[in-house]
Parts: C-alpha cells; structure tokens; sequence
C-alpha cells in the first residue's frame, strides 16, 4: 500500500493519525532546520514537514516533480492556510521513499501562469496534465460522457458500437485510408461519421441507437476543430421527425451544461432561425446570439448613390448603438481588420450619426437626406449611433459582413456574459455549386430533400432544401443532424442530381441501397460534438485544451512523433510503394 489518504482528504479531524501519502513534489522550501514539501496528487496538496536531520539528508536528494511516497503524523498547523482544504493540517515525515525521480530541470515549469509554447506542451504532455487546469478539464470531460451516457440510456436509446474499419464515403472531408495486407490493392476508410452504420441499424429494427463515436477527417486544424479525429454523441431514432431529434437534444443538451457550468443555460424549445435568414442577419449559419448586432441589406438605399464604391454591389450595413462615441481610431482599426488578408474586403465603410443630427466622417458625403431619412425609417439608425457598410459580390459581402459582425461584438464587448445560448439553424440547401460550377450537396448526402422526388423532379436544385439542421452554441455548430433519406428511389434521383449514377451508389452505397429495398423505417438523427461540447462547458478559446493527448496546428502528435517514416517491409505487407518525388 502506498498510500491511506489522498492528499486532498485530510482534515483536523485527522490529528495525531499516522498516514501513507503518495505524489509528486509541486514545491520545496528549505528553512535550514526545517524543510517543507507540498505533496501533491489528483485530489489536492498536503504540506509535509522534514525536521528528522536523516530525512533531510535524504530529502536533498529531492526535485520538484519527482514522484515520492511518505509516511507521517498527521499534525495541527500553527499558521492555517485558508487558500486550500487541507491547510488546518500538515504531516510530519517519519519515512520517505522516491518512487520516481524528476529530472533537475524541467522543460517547462508546470503550475504557472506564464505562457508556455504550446508545442512544447504538446511535447511534454504527460508534464503539461499535471497542469491543475488542464488536468481538471480532463476529468470534467470523462464526467460529461457518463453523463450523456446516463442521459441516452434513461430515455431509452441503447448503445451500440460501429466499426473503425470501414469504406470510403463522400461525407464532407478527405478520409483516411488503411490498406489491407490480406486484399492486396484495396484499402479501408476510417469513418468519418458513423452515418451508414447508424442507418443500417434503423434497417435492422433498433429503436434508438447512440453511441461516443470516434470519427476521421482529414481536415486543416482550427481552434475550434482537431485535426484528424474528434468525438461525437452519435444518436439514431427509427419513425421519428425532424421535431422529434430536437425534443431530444433539447433535452440532453442543457441537462449536461446545467450540471457541468453555473452560467445561465437556454432550455428548449431552442429558437428556430432558416438557414437563408441566418445568411442574412448573421451572416454566418453559426451565429452568436449573445451578440446584440444584426447585418441588413441597404442596397437599394444607395441606388442612385455617386459613391462609385457601391455602384453595382450588394450593400451590407451594420448599425451600431451609441457608436458615434467611438473615435476615429476605432473605426480606422476596424478597416484594417476588415481589409486584412485573412478577412479580404476590399474596403470598410462607414459613417456616424451625431446627437445634433449630423452625419459625419467616413463616407458622410455621400449620404444624403434622403438616404439618412431610408436608413432611420427603415433600417433603424438612431442619433449616436454609427454604421459599417460591406460591398461586393453578394455571398462574399454576406460573408465579410459576418466576420465584420463577429469582430465588432469582440471589440465593443457587446456579448452577453455567462450564459449559453442556443438555436437550431433548419432548412439547408440540399445542393450548392461547387467551385467548379457543378452541383454538389450542400450537406449530408443521405438527407431527405423536403418535397420528396416531387421537389427533385420540379426545382431547381439550387432551390430545393433538405431537411437538415444544426444546433449553433455561442457561435459554435455543437450538433448536426437530418432526416434521412430511407426511399432508394429518392436516394438515387439526390445522386443523380449531384452527379452520379445509380451504379456509383451501388458500388460507393451498396450496403444502404441493398438495405433500403428490404422495408426501412423512416428515420432521422443527429451527431453532437463532444469536444466541443466540452470546450464550450470549460469556457476555452481552444480545443486541444479539453483533449487529452491533441495533435499541434499541423496535425502532428508532437508527444508520440507521428505521423512518422515506417520500414520498407512494412510498405511491402500492405503492397504500397512510395512515390514522393513530387514532395
């Protein structure tokens, strides 16, 4: 046994007891007749005294991190430490053994606040998880997934694992590819999703399916996506409706936050907001609702307008409240982020409002009477205020408007505090063209055009939506569903459109095209983002900070070194022979 207590546990209550301590050394104070060590382990910190002069000789042998376990008396401290639950008490050492020895010097120190580069952390992550933060997101994480589980199992849906080994699947992403020593030419796909599986399983009679699925995309990292795999609450109702998968994620999803954060929690029914409208106000199908700012379209105010500037654009306007206090810093920052490269306006408009009526600064010359008097009856401009315009092509003003938005809300410090708030974003286009001009699907391939084959036959691709949504948290898509698309006629028409033939989706889908001619149940669901369901409930700006052992910002495991060079003989058992001349 090397240990009675944690180093968390102990109280005055404990007085005069002898107790078995194990953990690391977070801090050593010698006093010359006196050596003090706080012990550390999950649970908390103990001070442990050294007074016997053997002990101190020993102790000198002693580094911060190393792993010790002590055996002691439990005694009454004279100067109590308020800051920390054991700080009534501290043990004096009768017996110290070094379980495993720290190196003198650390790459990084590890209980600080100073900044530390995060692919040294990444490097070192088994130090970076003693991290007291860090490691408590860890086990806040693995509380939040028994609590989902416990959550799905109380209303009914049974969990159900689905393979890693899979086939390739046009869900979105580049897959990963594992080829097959024993099918010599032939690879497996890890999933993306577990979407086909789960459909099958609709097939095959279960009721209700979930399951924390791991899921790989070949995707470039951001602060709110890990590279390479992520986790998902991964759920599938048979005889269910679009309404029905938001009663449950209504349900589970602000049961979880309200148990894990203490900041104010939307419950159901969330806000319902078209995809097209969230275009348009937002500018973005993620919006941030705590974000008092909505983005209109002004072009027709500016029609006959001689600001060359605008002339044949679609004119996006921002109005802020109480903005003509902000000096002209303020606004010639906020150009500058605009017109940066990452954000790629060609340039940011914009004017105020004074109290005394005037419009001034910016492109004031260039609103007349008559367009102030549109943009206050209309728009909603109010004395004091200002207001940013956004012109260009119109899908790429929307989309510059939105960051515009998303940026003055950081600024102004406009957000709404403490508190999370959700909505369902519905009614996705079923197609979009994609760079090239063809027609490819907007979202999930398997979903249900609304209309059926009647929609598929009579409109415009580009016009027919798809019963697909997904659930936006503070500006982060948390969760993204459809009704699935069960009839294989439907199934191969939504194909068809998009470019393939029905031997394509027999060959790429044989397993659902096979299924869906054997009686499948209409059926629908949903994956959640556990990770960054996690991050969100942690109040992190970024993911790898709720991951156990993350991959850096170029999909590198920094701590295990892939990916990595594998043997020739390796190559040779999967039949592959390397051609990397063009690298």
């Amino acid at each position: 046994m090397y240990r009675t207590k944690t180093c968390g546990e102990l109280k005055l209550e404990n007085k005069n007891e002898t107790v078995e301590l194990a953990g690391w050394i977070q801090k050593i104070r010698n006093l010359g007749g006196m050596i003090f060590i706080d012990l550390r382990d999950q649970f908390g910190i103990t001070q442990i005294i050294i007074n016997d002069e053997e002990l101190q000789k020993q102790a000198k042998e002693l580094t911060t991190e190393s792993c010790i376990h002590i055996i002691g008396t439990v005694v009454e401290r004279s100067n109590k430490n308020e800051k920390i639950p054991t700080g009534e008490i501290e043990v004096i050492a009768n017996n110290i053994e070094i379980l495993g020895k720290c190196k003198n010097t650390l790459p990084f120190e590890i209980n600080t606040e100073q900044e530390v580069r995060e692919d040294l952390r990444l490097e070192y992550r088994f130090l970076d998880l003693r991290n007291e933060k860090l490691h408590n997101s860890i086990l806040i994480r693995s509380k939040i997934l028994k609590a989902l589980r416990d959550k799905m199992d109380e209303i009914g849906f049974a969990e159900i694992q689905t393979p890693i080994l899979a086939n390739s699947s046009p869900e979105g992403a580049r897959d990963y590819l594992v080829p097959s020593r024993l099918n010599a030419g032939e690879f497996y796909a890890l999933p993306q999703a577990p979407q086909q599986f789960k459909q099958l399983l609709m097939v095959s009679g279960f009721d209700k399916y979930f399951q924390i699925a791991p899921c790989f995309r070949d995707e470039d990292p951001r602060a709110d996506r890990a590279p390479g795999e992520f986790y998902q609450l991964d759920f599938e109702m048979a005889f269910s409706t679009q309404e029905d998968i938001f009663k449950v994620l209504e349900e589970v999803v602000p049961d979880t936050f309200e148990k894990f954060s203490n900041w104010r929690v939307d419950n159901g029914p969330f806000i319902k907001i078209p995809y097209k409208e969230a275009m348009e106000k937002y500018g973005i199908d993620k919006p941030d609702l705590r974000n008092p700012l909505i983005i209109q379209d002004v072009t027709e105010c500016f029609k006959d307008s001689e600001f060359k500037a605008f002339e044949g654009k679609t004119i996006k306007a921002i109005i802020i409240p109480n903005g003509a206090e902000q000096g002209r810093k303020f606004f010639d920052k906020m150009t500058e982020f605009a017109t940066s490269d990452e954000i790629g306006a060609k340039g940011l408009a914009w004017a105020k409002y004074e109290k005394t009526g005037e419009i001034a600064g910016g492109i004031a010359k260039f609103i007349t009477d008559e367009i102030k008097e549109k943009l206050e009856n209309n728009y909603g401009m109010t004395k004091n205020s200002s207001i940013f315009f956004i012109a260009d092509e119109f899908k790429t003003s929307q989309k510059i408007a939105g960051l515009v938005r998303i940026e003055l809300g950081k600024r102004l410090e406009l957000l709404e505090k403490d508190v999370y708030k959700f909505c369902w974003i519905i009614d996705f286009p079923m197609y979009e063209l994609s760079d090239e001009g063809t027609i490819d699907f907007n979202h999930n391939p398997f979903s249900m055009p609304q209309g059926g084959m009647d929609s598929l036959e009579k409109i415009n691709p580009l016009d027919i939506l798809a019963y697909q949504y997904d659930l936006v948290c503070n500006g982060y898509e948390m969760a993204s569903g459809a009704v699935r698309n069960h009839n294989p006629e439907i199934m191969v028409k939504a194909f068809e459109i998009a470019g393939y033939t029905e031997e394509d989706v027999k060959n790429r889908f044989g397993a659902l095209y096979n299924a869906f001619q054997y009686g499948t149940p209409p059926h629908a669901g949903a994956a959640a983002g556990v990770d960054r369901m996690v991050m969100l409930i942690e109040d992190s700006q970024n993911i790898r900070e709720v991951i156990a052992f993350p991959k850096n910002k170029k999909a590198r495991d920094l701590l295990m070194r892939a990916p990595s060079k594998v043997t020739d003989q390796q190559l040779k058992d999967v039949h592959i022979k390397l051609d990397i001349s063009n690298n």
